[in-house]
């Protein structure tokens, strides 16, 4: 049986699983500051690894506040 932490994520599920807009995840993975990685030039995520960001993010251990990746005009 398969662990469900083992589950890997599209950058649409991701999107949905922390309840942004998929542009918001696609400029946090271009920047590098959310665990990502690209298979085939798509971005794909771990849940785990997604899980311990997360845990990160709520403990204040986060780099920079969401605001920092939004896109300048």
């Amino acid at each position: 049986m398969r662990d469900d932490t083992e589950e890997i994520f599209t950058l649409d599920e991701v999107a949905a699983y922390l309840k942004v807009g998929k542009r918001t995840v696609y400029r946090l993975a271009a920047a590098k500051r959310i665990p990502a990685f690209k298979v085939g030039g798509s971005w794909r995520f771990s849940r785990a690894e997604i899980d311990d960001w997360i845990r990160r993010q709520s403990a204040g251990g986060g780099n920079e506040p969401a605001e920092a990746v939004r896109r300048t005009r």
